[in-house]
């Protein structure tokens, strides 16, 4: 890992889940998102260490552990460090079982259990212009992957967007996007064509994006989307069970998965029922104990 500038006070590290750092003229930092656990979080403050600075501030974009799970070792290494999140990504953040209960509908099975530790927020933030340290950074509202994700812009016109959108070297290792509402992150993915940026920051990417490579990601997130629907759709020609919908995608699009990503792709499908259902283009019947989704007649 090292620390890598993309313009003025805004840099990035390089990581599993990329972490952005603005750095205060009084060395204090500004990290954006901090990695999945302690050890992810460990190598980040050599990187800092290594360049003189001090991380004071946090924001999280969203509560999944990857881009929130090295707080805890900021916040008791560094006394006094401020974390700051959106309102409901707080509260999923410092209650831990709201994520695993959500993936299985009751209290989970242990493998589903990623964390047990609370995650605490001291200030929420506000959509829009908000003041950290001696600084304004910008915080847009970035939901459909989770419920009140955000994305953060320094004045320096580069945008943090956390997985708002997914880079196409993500897209290609794993297709169906997990999603908590499709609707609002095509609300999202279209809203960000318009967002004043020079220069954009991907969660899980190999590069910092221009505004122009960024138009194509975008393009390739909506594609993406309509694919799969397109795919349900097609699909529901005929009943099938939630269950059996994930099967057939798994074959069509050759998707591997473990039990933590059954579940998840689980709830990617959910989503897509949910809309679709909710646009009016799907039915459901109820046969022996299995409940059935398939396309409305036009």
């Amino acid at each position: 890992m090292e620390l890598t500038k993309i313009k003025g006070n805004t840099y990035y590290i390089n990581a599993p889940t990329n972490i952005g750092v603005y750095v205060f003229k009084n060395k204090n930092c500004l990290l954006i998102d901090t990695g999945k656990d302690n050890s992810d979080a460990r190598k980040i403050d050599e990187v800092l260490v290594q360049n003189g600075l001090h991380p004071k501030y946090i924001i999280n974009t969203h509560h999944h552990l990857d881009h929130c799970g090295g707080n805890i070792y900021f916040q008791n290494t560094y006394p006094g460090c401020i974390v700051y999140s959106s309102e409901k990504e707080k509260i999923n953040m410092e209650n831990p079982h709201l994520y695993p209960y959500g993936l299985f509908g009751a209290s989970p099975v242990k493998e589903l259990h990623k964390s047990n530790k609370a995650i605490m927020v001291d200030f929420v933030t506000n959509e829009g212009e908000n003041k950290i340290g001696d600084e304004k950074f910008e915080v847009i509202s970035l939901k459909g992957h989770t419920v009140d994700l955000i994305g953060v812009i320094t004045h320096e016109k580069v945008c943090f967007v956390g997985d708002g959108i997914f880079s196409i070297e993500n897209i290609k290792k794993h297709s169906l996007p997990y999603l908590y509402d499709v609707n609002l992150e095509k609300e999202t993915l279209n809203y960000l064509r318009e967002v004043d940026g020079d220069y954009f920051v991907i969660g899980h990417s190999d590069k910092v994006l221009t505004k122009e490579e960024f138009m194509a990601v975008i393009d390739k997130n909506l594609c993406n989307i309509n694919e799969y629907e397109k795919q349900i759709l097609e699909l529901l020609d005929q009943p099938l069970t939630k269950e059996n919908l994930l099967e057939n995608l798994t074959v069509l699009n050759e998707l591997t998965m473990d039990f933590n990503e059954y579940y998840i792709n689980l709830a990617s499908v959910s989503a897509f029922i949910s809309y679709l259902y909710n646009k009016n283009l799907l039915e459901y019947s109820l046969e022996d104990g299995n409940l059935y989704y398939f396309k409305k007649p036009q």
